[in-house]
């Protein structure tokens, strides 16, 4: 309907037009590329991908495989820096083990019970030091010699083995009443402790693992 007083081109008021609200903005999920003219969401870090690690092995063949697998993918030069730094753990090892170091020793070394048994057998001079020598004689010097004399030096051996026996057996008492006394809980058995102690004294000095940490006559408290 026209109303009075306006002209009849004039039409009726148009409301202005109003901006229309922007649609409320969507976060683009994890993992997504954001749409363009909107940032990238940044990833944190717990949302990134990671493999599986793989357990430790348990067992020298298993590393030994998973070396094998790891040399297939490296290069000369890397294989080549591998076995330089083996190498170099493996002498690191063996020189704290030759010092005595606790953490680098072999199972049945492990403990003050055998660091107390291998002081005595270090501190003493026994014959049983003679053993590898002696047999190491007899195999070379038995061999060109004539039977007489073969057998005059097989009887000195049977009387030198005879003292051997005795010295292990006297070394093996003596070494469970001292370890008896200076550890009253001790649970190892006489026979453990003198094997363990004759197997010590049958080697060289310079051969004994670990390196002795006494010298010969010294007392052992």
């Amino acid at each position: 309907m026209k109303l009075l007083g306006r002209n009849k081109d004039e039409g009726e008021p148009t409301a202005a037009p109003t901006a229309e609200p922007d649609p409320p903005e969507m976060s683009a999920p994890a993992g997504t590329t954001a749409p363009k003219g909107r940032p990238t969401p940044k990833r944190s870090s717990s949302s990134r991908r990671r493999g599986p690690v793989a357990p430790a092995p348990t067992t020298v063949s298993e590393a030994r495989k998973r070396r094998k697998e790891m040399r297939r993918t490296m290069t000369r030069a890397e294989r080549r820096d591998a076995k330089q730094q083996q190498r170099t753990a493996m002498a690191h090892r063996r020189e704290r083990m030759l010092a005595g170091e606790e953490a680098f020793l072999l199972p049945r070394d492990q403990g003050p019970v055998r660091r107390y048994v291998r002081d005595l057998v270090d501190s003493r001079r026994s014959v049983l030091g003679l053993f590898m020598p002696s047999a190491m004689f007899l195999i070379f010097v038995m061999l060109g010699l004539p039977p007489r004399l073969q057998y005059l030096i097989s009887m000195f051996m049977l009387v030198f083995m005879t003292a051997m026996a005795i010295d292990a057996v006297v070394l093996a008492r003596k070494v469970k009443a001292a370890v008896d006394e200076k550890f009253p809980g001790n649970t190892e058995t006489r026979f453990k402790l003198g094997l363990y102690a004759i197997g010590r004294a049958t080697q060289l000095r310079r051969m004994r693992i670990p390196r002795p940490q006494v010298d010969r006559g010294a007392t052992v408290g």
